[in-house]
């Protein structure tokens, strides 16, 4: 496989300047928004950090087996998750029903575009590291519903979902009865998690709004942590055709007293969240302010970065290696330490930082299947769950500088409600040539619209069709391998978490 390129490190002396470049250009960009100063939360740790973990395979019992493939059949006959009615009325019947378990523990709460998962992967790790029990809810899983629901950093072992869900059905039912529209299958989810949290039970929660903010079915916690991830265009139809727009309805997350950390975002979307931090009396860090990258250098593996946390100008986390790919995963990072500093107090009001060796243990742990994942050699093969422009941009981005593929050669298969074209042109500069396909939900775009877009794209000789992925997947890496000058060719497979997880499967991951 093609190695990561080592880079330049960058001298310790240069962190400083550095970060004072990132200070001043982020106050370039806008020069008026105010700092709001830091409150304080502390939370006794009682025990273990979580485990790693690896993308589960089906339960090798067949009766386990049959009984998860009916909790999915029953919740898979609700709407789904891109079918809406705006409203957390459900939610809260049901959680009121169930005694309100999302008041049992503290919560960590994140919303944005891109880079959610990955963020909270990393927020887990560090809870964990520093002996808090975890519970994680994220969306939507790359291969296993059971991903959704993690406790201390281990997706819900199958008999455990299956009971979750056996659990709170009596009080679904008895909420659908009750409302105008049935809860969703998100909501019943939400709940099941929510539930599952308070029985273990958890000592913080670090959860994943499914889409927006005010709305979404995750919003009846109150978060003391807001995370903002960077916002760009995604959900149009839903949540607003600007940033400005979106970040109004994505803000509805951020709570009274609450910490907001920010991650770099457009002027007009960092405008509406301060806007709203001021309205609640919250407070707030912003990345390149208050905290941020100070420099990163691409390691085999990953990379190892410098991180500027919130304790003040002398609070940096050197050599901190991080086994992801990309600016952007580097930029999460920042954003997670930032999160989990302001849930142990750390801040404006409490000068300090959290143990180096800890912090440097919990990013080495992380792991974000689907993120610019390796998951084949002879040719190389990667995974990435991008399904929008910026996502996409990020993905070319990190693929550039951390692979000196040859060659590059991209399987997209992608869903119909999202800004296709867009990916698209993302992806040109770097691939060589594209194979579109199709996942096997019924959300996938027709192989044969995307071919049309892609032909605009890539112009009809870069373009193959295979309307089967694995079919798709045997093209690309054909075409990798076809002459010794191309021995460096890669395959990258994106477009939709979806692809991906089915790929995942082809390719024998478990």
């Amino acid at each position: 496989m093609s190695e990561p390129r080592p880079s330049d490190r960058h001298d310790n002396s240069d962190s400083d300047d550095a970060f004072a470049e990132i200070v001043d250009e982020e106050t370039q960009r806008d020069p008026d928004l105010a700092v709001i100063e830091a409150g304080s939360r502390t939370l006794r740790t009682r025990s273990g950090p979580p485990q790693g973990e690896e993308v589960p395979a089906r339960p090798a019992d067949p009766e386990v087996d049959k009984a998860l493939r009916a909790v999915e059949q029953e919740l898979a006959g609700r709407w789904g998750e891109t079918k809406l009615e705006p409203s957390v009325a459900r939610i809260a019947a049901l959680m009121d029903v169930l005694g309100d378990p999302q008041r049992a523990y503290p919560s960590i709460h994140i919303t944005g575009t891109n880079g959610k998962t990955s963020t909270a992967r990393m927020i887990e790790a560090l809870l964990g590291a520093f002996d808090l029990r975890t519970g994680r809810y994220t969306s939507p899983h790359v291969q296993s519903i059971t991903e959704r629901i993690s406790l201390d950093g281990s997706p819900i072992a199958p008999e455990r979902f299956i009971e979750a869900y056996e659990d709170i059905k009596p009080y679904v039912e008895m909420v659908d009865a009750q409302q105008p529209y049935r809860l969703s299958f998100f909501e019943v989810l939400t709940g099941m998690a929510y539930a599952a949290f308070a029985d273990t039970p958890v000592d913080v929660a670090v959860v994943e709004v499914g889409m927006g903010g005010s709305w979404d079915a995750t919003n009846v916690i109150d978060g003391s942590v807001a995370v903002v991830t960077p916002i760009s265009l995604d959900h149009t139809d839903r949540l607003g055709t600007t940033p400005a727009e979106i970040a109004g309805e994505k803000a509805g997350i951020i709570k009274q007293g609450a910490t907001v950390v920010l991650a770099q975002q457009p002027v007009d979307a960092a405008q509406v969240m301060l806007k709203k931090a001021v309205e609640v009396d919250a407070t707030v860090a912003r990345e390149g302010m208050e905290f941020g990258v100070v420099s990163r250098e691409i390691a085999v593996g990953g990379q190892l970065l410098t991180l500027r946390g919130l304790g003040g100008a002398a609070t940096e986390y050197t050599e901190v290696f991080l086994p992801l790919y990309g600016a952007h995963q580097a930029h999460n990072a920042a954003v997670a330490l930032a999160a989990v500093e302001a849930f142990f107090g750390i801040g404006a009001e409490q000068p300090g930082s959290l143990d180096a060796d800890t912090v440097r243990r919990a990013f080495a742990s992380v792991i974000s299947p689907g993120r610019l994942e390796v998951v084949r050699s002879s040719p190389t093969v990667v995974l990435d769950a991008a399904h929008n422009p910026a996502g996409a941009r990020a993905t070319a981005d990190g693929i550039s500088e951390a692979f000196g593929f040859s060659r590059l050669i991209g399987v997209v298969g992608t869903s119909a409600d999202k800004d296709v074209k867009g990916l698209l042109e993302a992806f040109e500069p770097i691939f060589a040539e594209i194979v579109v396909t199709q996942n096997s939900t019924p959300r996938a775009m027709d192989v044969d619209e995307l071919a049309a877009l892609a032909v605009e794209v890539f112009g009809e000789d870069r373009v193959q069709v295979e309307p089967r992925l694995d079919d798709a997947l045997e093209a690309a890496i054909t075409l990798a391998e076809e002459e010794d000058e191309y021995a460096g060719a890669g395959v990258l497979v994106t477009g939709s978490v979806i692809t991906v997880g089915e790929a995942r499967l082809l390719l024998g991951r478990r």
